[in-house]
């Protein structure tokens, strides 16, 4: 039995206090590691299978192997480390925006972080995944305009609910169309959504991709009694 609430690491950033905390869950009977941004609850490990749903959906759709794969927001790694899970993937790079979670993943302060930093293929890069996915150069600046077999984003809580309204030009045609031509033939984008699919962000999806789909992941939620139903877009370009 932990400490029923421990605040591990607090950093303040450009859009606000960023807080690590481990409490304890009376209903999971679990501890949970969440982080906060000022007062709103960023992410949390308490359900992660939609997470892992996005590399595992993501990287199905890929055949072949020397996979290079981008996951923007690197979050609590769940994601990062379902890629690095298929033995396909010869490169990862993370992008994040915010340096404390990167910090708080190479100091080992979250429970992923020893095992993602000490896996030679993946590469944390410190960046804006917005303004890289709308640039020319794109997400490795070690290797400008290098293209990707797959890009997965775990950043906004949805296409509509975003956590810097700066972010919305992205969800567009001319922002997906961008994103796009970061993406070898074949290549795949995905994205997580914390709501139910949206019928018109997969034909927007539909109409800059070859092909697109919304799938959805279903888990059970002790604290509500009841399913939970969150989203992975899943968008491929032509061979």
């Amino acid at each position: 039995m932990s400490l029923s609430f421990e605040e591990l690491a607090f950093q303040p950033t450009p859009i606000g206090e960023l807080s690590l905390r481990r409490r304890r869950d009376p209903v999971l009977k679990a501890d949970v590691i969440e982080i906060k941004l000022g007062e709103e609850f960023l992410m949390s490990d308490r359900f992660t299978a939609s997470e892992i749903a996005l590399a595992d959906l993501g990287l199905a759709l890929l055949d072949g192997d020397s996979l290079d794969v981008v996951v923007g927001g690197l979050g609590l790694g769940y994601t990062a480390q379902a890629v690095l899970k298929d033995k396909r993937v010869s490169s990862l790079i993370v992008v994040d925006a915010l340096q404390a979670i990167i910090d708080w993943h190479q100091h080992g302060l979250l429970p992923l972080g020893p095992e993602l930093t000490a896996d030679a293929r993946n590469r944390f890069e410190l960046g804006d995944f917005f303004a890289m996915a709308a640039s020319t150069e794109g997400f490795d600046p070690a290797a400008p305009v290098r293209k990707f077999d797959a890009v997965l984003v775990d950043i906004d809580h949805s296409p509509e609910f975003l956590l810097d309204p700066q972010n919305a030009s992205f969800y567009e045609p001319q922002g997906l169309q961008k994103l796009s031509t970061h993406l070898k033939p074949g290549g795949v984008f995905g994205l997580w959504s914390n709501d139910l699919p949206d019928e018109s962000f997969t034909e927007r999806l539909a109409g800059v991709f070859d092909s697109a789909s919304a799938e959805t992941v279903t888990f059970f939620n002790p604290l509500q009694n009841r399913d939970f139903v969150q989203t992975v877009y899943l968008a491929q370009t032509s061979t």
